[in-house]
């Protein structure tokens, strides 16, 4: 999952440079809500494991 959100950052940073705003703003948005939920489940995982 880790992977896509780097995939999708630089996808962003790409499209930003290239002045495609919509792309780049729609792939950052993507790259937040898979980190987000990334972390979430691996500290989630951590906690279960403790447990």
């Amino acid at each position: 999952m880790l992977s896509w959100t780097i995939t999708f950052l630089v996808i962003a940073l790409i499209a930003g440079v290239l002045g495609f705003t919509g792309v780049a703003r729609t792939a950052t948005g993507i790259a937040k809500i898979l980190f987000f939920l990334f972390l979430i489940l691996f500290v989630a995982s951590l906690l279960f494991r403790g447990f």
